[in-house]
């Protein structure tokens, strides 16, 4: 799959079509939709760890937004060589998911079940930032728990790990997330800056 007009962003667990990914800096891009589930109607149906039937640097972008938590740990790197593959040599990933910090902090006060905000499908506590949304889950989603996390040293530190060459992120306390962007090749401080203006939300 190339598209040498239009640059490409594969969207990695990208849920019912229509569903924006949320993140900003690409419009007028071409969407490649990947979901496991294909009740969600994806252009491709498969999975982070195995995603074959996309090319080898086919993709400019990758976003993920909210899935690699669903992941197993021993999962995670398989999952990253899989972006690293698709990836054209100048690509770059965006990723966003929860930040364990921030959460746990509010755990440790004693906030573990209480609402800590309110969204589109209702309030949202530490436990549902832990271990996955529990209404979703009550109805039969299965995938929708959680099975590992990050901070964001520790987000970027796996990146880099994954063969990642440049990362620039941030954690935002007040929305219990991370944001991070990743290149496959080395960037300097302004080229990195740039992407992360582009891309992050304060």
């Amino acid at each position: 799959m190339t598209y040498p007009t239009v640059p490409t962003v594969l969207n990695v667990g990208c849920g019912p079509r229509g569903r924006s990914h949320g993140i900003a800096g690409f419009e007028g891009w071409r969407e490649l939709r990947l979901d496991i589930d294909p009740d969600v109607e994806p252009d491709v149906v498969g999975t982070m760890t195995d995603m074959s039937a996309v090319a080898t640097g086919s993709v400019d972008a990758i976003v993920s937004s909210h899935n690699i938590e669903h992941l197993y740990p021993h999962e995670v790197p398989a999952a990253l060589a899989e972006f690293v593959r698709v990836l054209k040599a100048d690509g770059v990933v965006v990723i966003n998911c929860p930040d364990l910090q921030s959460v746990c902090a509010r755990v440790a006060q004693g906030e573990l079940a209480s609402p800590l905000y309110e969204s589109p499908v209702g309030p949202i506590a530490a436990l549902d930032i832990l271990y996955g949304l529990r209404s979703s889950m009550a109805a039969g989603n299965l995938y929708m728990a959680h099975r590992c996390g990050f901070t964001l040293d520790v987000l970027i530190k796996t990146l880099q790990a994954c063969g990642f060459a440049r990362c620039a992120g941030r954690a935002r306390p007040a929305y219990f997330d991370l944001w991070v962007v990743a290149s496959k090749v080395v960037l300097d401080d302004q080229a990195i800056d740039q992407l992360v203006k582009r891309h992050l939300p304060v």
